[in-house]
């Protein structure tokens, strides 16, 4: 397993080894031990899997303290654009956003810390999706930022994804009271 720290400190890109032959591939994709020493210990509690169409977006999404959740996502079939946006008020990075590619070519992980806002563009069709959680999903901590934000101005590389009701009602980021310290 190889290591990237990213330029947004906490943020880390995650390459696994991968056993490949005639019959096809292996690999870890979770490794306690090994997460532990590279990033640092983290308890995950929730695994979530989705599936979904051509251009559908998810996101930003948070869970405010104490239900704040750290994730190591990865993508098992197709290819997402995944996006972390810090919302770390003392950060010096501070609504920056960190942009990468995940496929089920290259496995790679993605680890977003407590302190982020999510999301993510599914960029072919039965995108299947998944994520290690450090915290139970709880509902009424959970936040949304708009995904077209101007202030943000993430480059999507779509006009017009697919977008549930309730990310179409995310909050502008200018009005963000962020619960990260």
């Amino acid at each position: 397993m190889k290591v990237e720290f990213l330029e947004i400190e906490g943020l880390a890109l995650i390459t696994p080894q991968v056993f490949t032959d005639d019959r096809g591939y292996f690999l870890e994709t979770f490794h306690y031990e090994k997460f532990k020493q590279a990033v640092k210990s983290y308890e995950f509690v929730q695994d979530n899997e989705s599936a979904s169409a051509l251009h559908t977006l998810r996101g930003l999404h948070f869970q405010a303290p104490p239900y704040d959740q750290g994730k190591l996502v990865r993508v098992i079939k197709g290819k997402a654009l995944d996006v972390a946006v810090d919302i770390r008020k003392s950060s010096p990075t501070y609504g920056r956003h960190f942009v990468v590619l995940l496929d089920d070519i290259k496995k790679q992980q993605f680890w977003i810390p407590p302190g982020f806002a999510h999301g993510f563009l599914s960029i072919e069709e039965n995108t299947i999706f998944a994520y290690k959680c450090t915290a139970y999903y709880h509902r009424e901590s959970e936040y949304c930022i708009r995904w077209d934000d101007p202030q943000l101005a993430i480059d999507w590389q779509v006009k017009d994804p697919l977008i549930s009701e309730k990310d179409k009602k995310g909050l502008p980021f200018h009005l963000l009271d962020s619960p990260f310290l």
